[in-house]
């Protein structure tokens, strides 16, 4: 599959956070023609945070097509568009005996807006199986002097709390064999001197995911985490300057960026008891080469 994927990004920066998939050239690809599913998650329910665009959407079209009803959030009045794009691919992508999927519009930064998204899914769907924390933002910035607390509060929010606060209303409906799934980044491990704040909520992800899944393992609730590298989504666009853009990704082995549909697949993987369930506490790590030691 990656040999059919090039870097070609000429320039563009959008202005406003969240970026825009619809915007984008070229679009990110979230699908495949080579990807074929198997009813890995038949019958189960997923909550994917951030799930209109970037890996969020590649992520809530494969566990559609996998057999899951899909439950998506998005920042409301921003990314509506995406919204409605994503959930025109997954009702597309949706098996037969799978219920009609779900977005749900939302900042998941504030606690009684995440027990308000279970609360509605409870209502809707009666269970959660599968819980995706993958909402976030970033900012770029060469000194500390330009982060000031609201900035640091705002991102802290969006990349870390929503974790927390998402995982402590879902947990209530979460049985043995359910599992949880995490967004971190290849910054968690290697830094980025431009991206301090964003890196440091990553690193707190790849803490927060290996305690909680001491904490879960008892209960047979698997929890691990995803740490992409450099992935061709609207966080980029939003967030870099048009020159990075023009070459972004051409620092790793394999001298690209990673598409959505690339990186998709780990979370089938963690999501999928057949697949992973002696796995918790771990994280995958789909990033074009970029060795790490963890």
């Amino acid at each position: 599959m990656a040999n059919s994927y090039e870097n070609n990004f000429p320039p563009q920066k959008q202005d406003t956070q969240p970026g825009k998939e619809y915007l984008m050239n070229p679009p990110p690809q979230y699908n495949s023609s080579q990807y074929k599913p198997s009813n890995k998650l038949q019958g189960k329910i997923a909550v994917v945070t951030g799930g209109d665009s970037g890996i969020g959407r590649a992520v809530c079209n494969l566990f559609s097509l996998e057999g899951a009803t899909v439950i998506f959030t998005y920042v409301k009045g921003q990314e509506d568009r995406d919204a409605s794009d994503t959930l025109e691919i997954i009702k597309k992508a949706k098996t037969e005996d799978a219920k009609d999927p779900l977005a749900i519009p939302v900042d998941v930064g504030y606690e009684e807006n995440c027990k308000k998204v279970v609360d509605e899914v409870i209502n809707a769907y009666g269970r959660i199986d599968i819980l995706v924390n993958n909402a976030a933002e970033q900012y770029e910035s060469d000194s500390l002097e330009d982060i000031d607390d609201a900035r640091l509060e705002r991102v802290f929010r969006t990349n870390i709390f929503s974790h927390f606060f998402m995982t402590k209303h879902a947990l209530k409906h979460m049985k043995e064999g359910s599992s949880i799934i995490n967004t971190t980044s290849v910054n968690a491990y290697q830094g980025d001197g431009t991206l301090v704040d964003y890196t440091s909520t990553k690193g707190a992800i790849v803490g927060f995911t290996r305690a909680l899944a001491l904490q879960l393992v008892s209960k047979g609730i698997r929890v691990n985490g995803v740490a992409p590298g450099p992935i061709w989504t609207p966080l980029i666009v939003a967030t870099m300057n048009e020159e990075t853009i023009v070459r972004f990704g051409s620092d790793v082995p394999m001298k690209r960026a990673g598409q959505p549909i690339e990186v998709a697949p780990s979370y089938v993987f963690l999501a999928s008891n057949i697949c992973s369930s002696y796995i918790t506490g771990q994280v995958l790590h789909p990033n074009g080469g970029i060795i790490v030691n963890a």
